[in-house]
């Protein structure tokens, strides 16, 4: 078997998509539900301006990051998957978010080899540097733009991330089946489509 570097993004994906929701309702004074949340940006989602989003994000962030439920499977099988293949957390959190986030990983045993906290949506740099073959993300934009850029892709089934996908990109429903698509095939990115 191969050893393939794995990039693997924070919120949505190794964390639960919506467990921003209950608190955004509070302070916006909403009652927006998990099924109508059917776009990635959150102050889209709240019909907001980005400005009062940032602002909420400012004041409870850290919380929001710290309180986050784990999604099923997620130890178990990066702890699996991290005895024969490199693990890259690569998120848009900013760097301010260093702390909780190693905090929040430990407190679930979640095993990597590296963190980065780029600031940016902008993914393509950060997996060229760790020579990434197989990208795990939820938002479709991000993952749009990795597969654009050669990097195969598994995204995470969310009701926002709905819609027909390239063929550099796998809808996954959950980290069962990621486990075994990175398993059964331990491919070089460019045998991955084969894989599909």
């Amino acid at each position: 078997m191969r050893k393939l570097n794995l990039c693997i993004d924070i919120d949505g994906t190794v964390t639960q998509p919506h467990d921003w929701l209950p608190r955004a309702n509070r302070f916006f004074k909403m009652q927006v539900e998990e099924k109508d949340v059917k776009k990635y940006e959150i102050h889209e989602v709240l019909g907001i301006k980005k400005s009062a989003y940032e602002e909420f994000y400012n004041l409870f962030g850290k919380l929001l990051h710290r309180d986050a439920k784990i999604r099923t499977g997620v130890k178990e099988v990066i702890s699996k998957l991290s005895l024969s293949h490199g693990i890259h957390f690569v998120t848009a959190r900013e760097e301010k978010m260093r702390d909780v986030s190693i905090e929040w990983l430990k407190k679930h045993q979640i095993p990597m080899d590296t963190i980065s906290l780029l600031g940016t949506c902008d993914k393509v740099d950060r997996a060229r540097k760790l020579s990434c073959d197989i990208f795990i993300e939820d938002s479709l934009v991000n993952a749009e733009m990795l597969c654009r850029n050669g990097f195969p892709v598994l995204l995470l089934d969310c009701s926002y991330n709905k819609g027909a996908l390239p063929v550099n990109i796998i809808r996954v429903n959950n980290w069962f089946q990621i486990e075994k698509i990175i398993e059964d095939t331990s491919l070089k990115s460019e045998q991955f489509q084969s894989a599909i």
